[in-house]
């Protein structure tokens, strides 16, 4: 493999002479290396993009491509370094945003930024202020962006296209697990009509569309050594749709205090000193073009994103466990459970939700 991973790396432009390649991180989705260059010159991350989840990486990239060189002028504008503060994607040496390998595989790089902090959770209201600001910063900054973007994911948080595949699987219940979640199904059926409102306002406008990240995790995010915002990574996800999309899955997964697929749903609760910390970071940064119906309906997005997971998790375990990865015949049911309590947390806090953000709002305005 290393042989094979250093004749890939020769399609690509890098300066200097590659020194080592080694895998970095467990990504999920693609396959991650760490390609070390020799003296001063600069070290890449090289990855192999998943074609099976991405189906049209030639246009991923060029999204990638169009929203980092926008973010760069944006950068350059301001006084600060385009190099650190956005990814760089590298060509190959004959100037294409990725490689094709022989067994069609495609395969990208880009600059790896050195000396930077990154975090897996938000253990304080601190760091998830941070987050907020690093996810309406990349947002503000693209606000005004032109040029149209390929939608890479059809479908993705688009709640109508996700009842007509709840729907399907309803109906052919192919693995025989229909009967035995008869409680789990109700639940979804009784938020169909709220849940689909509030795409419906995206549909028609009324929420407008723009430019966003859709993987908001924080550890999607930079920090520099002083522990500020540097850089939004991992573009692959980034498409037109609506900021609440990603505001909402931020909330998800930045303020639930058990695991996504928690068995012990005592755990498992909204902590509302990180929803108002976030909440805070992402309105600093965005309170200048975020309309008043995209703030109306922001606490209801954390409810929307979560209800979607839930409503994902129970279709995939009624499917027979073909999107997720598990680790038994169970695990899906489990993470419906866990994803349902996290919805309820909401839904109790829902009131003080809204709250925080009103008060918020009008302390930036």
């Amino acid at each position: 493999m290393e042989e094979t991973l250093f004749k890939i790396s020769e399609n690509f432009a890098f300066e200097g002479t590659v020194k080592e390649i080694r895998p970095l991180g467990e990504g999920l989705i693609n396959d991650t290396f760490l390609v070390e260059t020799e003296g001063n010159s600069p070290n890449y991350i090289l990855q192999r993009k998943n074609k099976n989840i991405f189906k049209d990486i030639p246009a991923m990239m060029e999204n990638i491509y169009k929203v980092t060189s926008h973010l760069k002028k944006k950068i350059v504008a301001q006084g600060g370094d385009p190099l650190r503060e956005a990814l760089t994607v590298t060509p190959t040496i004959d100037g294409k945003l990725y490689f094709k390998d022989k067994e069609d595989q495609y395969w990208a790089a880009c600059l790896r930024i050195e000396d930077t902090i990154t975090y897996e959770y938000a253990d304080s209201p601190a760091l998830a202020a941070q987050g907020g600001k690093g996810i309406g910063k990349f947002q503000a900054m693209l606000a005004d962006m032109k040029e149209p973007l390929s939608d890479i994911l059809p479908g993705f948080h688009n709640m109508r296209f996700r009842f007509q595949q709840w729907d399907d699987v309803l109906k052919k219940d192919p693995a025989g697990r229909k009967a035995e979640v008869q409680e789990e199904i109700n639940w979804i059926e009784s938020r169909r009509e709220e849940m689909l409102a509030l795409w419906a306002k995206a549909e028609s406008g009324e929420i407008p569309t723009r430019v966003t990240h859709n993987d908001t995790k924080i550890s999607n995010i930079l920090f520099d050594k002083q522990g500020n915002v540097l850089c939004v990574i991992d573009l692959d996800t980034v498409l037109s749709s609506i900021v609440l999309n990603d505001y909402g899955d931020a909330i998800r997964s930045y303020t639930n205090a058990g695991k996504e697929d928690d068995e012990n749903l005592d755990n498992v609760y909204v902590k509302m000193d990180i929803f108002e910390g976030y909440t805070s970071g992402y309105l600093s940064e965005t309170i200048s073009f975020i309309t008043p119906a995209e703030i109306e309906n922001l606490a209801f997005s954390a409810k929307y994103i979560t209800f979607e997971q839930v409503l994902r998790f129970l279709m995939d375990y009624i499917d027979g466990d073909n999107y997720y990865k598990v680790k038994n015949e169970k695990h899906n049911l489990v993470r419906t459970h866990a994803q349902y309590k996290l919805l309820q947390s909401m839904e109790e806090n829902y009131d003080k939700m809204c709250q925080i953000v009103d008060d918020l709002v009008k302390k930036l305005k």
